[in-house]
């Protein structure tokens, strides 16, 4: 059994390594290793997170896949959710996220033993309903916001957030040398919609 540990964070803004100290100290407690750690910063309401992919490929049947939070897993819709829980049921991984203590009551190194399989059995249904409550939370959230923003727009006080132009600079020009938005990713902790904006506007402004 292999422990890996996904970081994420929602926002450009957002460091995703600040959870990594508790994870750690999750996993010492329990006398476990965390062989890897996977990082990126990307929303959790998109299916477009490479990182976390890549988890799940290198997994083996009976690894831990380990969260800070649910909703650092999922704020997706009902289907979204569904296709990744498809996903990791079939590599046959086992979540355990610190926010839902039944995760972590038996790590057992064999998936197959009558221990586990009844753990798994309450922690899907108990995912299932944190993920729910995690993509309300989302939906509220826009909302919400949404509504900020028209009060404001409404009031002549709206101005959106300003751009990092040094960063996108950088970007643009990781871009034009060929990078591959991977790279680009890594190396300046940006979400793939961040590139997706640059590139399209590089495209829209060449002659």
């Amino acid at each position: 059994m292999s422990v890996r540990a996904y970081l994420r964070a929602s926002t450009d803004d957002q460091n995703a390594d600040r959870a990594r100290a508790d994870l750690d100290a999750f996993a010492e407690g329990r006398g476990l290793e965390i062989v890897s750690y996977y990082v990126e910063n990307e929303s959790g309401a998109t299916l477009e997170r490479p990182e976390l992919f890549r988890l799940l490929r290198d997994c083996r049947a009976g690894d831990v896949l380990l969260v800070e939070q649910v909703d650092r897993l999922s704020r997706l819709t009902s289907a979204d959710w569904a296709r990744l829980k498809d996903e990791i049921t079939r590599k046959r991984v086992r979540i355990v996220a610190l926010d839902l203590p039944t995760s972590a009551m038996f790590i057992d190194p064999d998936p197959e033993s009558f221990t586990a399989r009844m753990v798994d059995a309450v922690n899907a249904m108990l995912l299932d309903m944190l993920a729910a409550v995690a993509r309300k939370d989302y939906e509220d959230r826009r909302r919400r916001q949404a509504q900020g923003q028209a009060r404001a727009k409404a009031a002549g006080r709206y101005k959106g957030r300003p751009e990092n132009t040094k960063r996108n600079d950088a970007i643009a020009a990781m871009l034009r040398r060929g990078v591959s938005w991977s790279e680009v990713q890594h190396a300046t902790g940006c979400s793939r919609a961040t590139i997706a904006r640059i590139s399209k506007r590089m495209k829209a402004a060449a002659p």
